[in-house]
């Protein structure tokens, strides 16, 4: 069952909220439901919350410079390189 609640927003957090709505094509009423969820939500109850802590011997700017430190550790795999069709407008007649 929904209840209302009122809550009274100054201007400039309104127009934040409106615009931040407005992007997500979101109304109003279901950007705070959303915000509430995520504030109250526990860690147990996300999984990216719960992987905190879970590694020993991280650098602790790590957050700050990840995509530093990923590119130092990642090392992509290259697939097997195709040959493009070439297209003509003219077909090719063989003799």
């Amino acid at each position: 069952m929904r209840r209302p609640l009122q809550v009274y927003l100054d201007e400039a957090d309104l127009d934040r909220l409106e615009a931040w709505a407005r992007e997500r094509g979101l109304t109003k009423s279901r950007a705070i439901r959303l915000a509430v969820r995520t504030l109250t939500r526990g860690a147990a109850e996300d999984p990216v919350l719960e992987l905190s802590g879970m590694f020993d011997g991280l650098p602790p700017d790590v957050s700050e410079h990840f995509d530093r430190y990923l590119s130092q550790t990642y090392v992509a795999e290259h697939g097997p390189t195709y040959r493009t069709r070439r297209t003509s407008t003219k077909s090719r007649l063989r003799r």
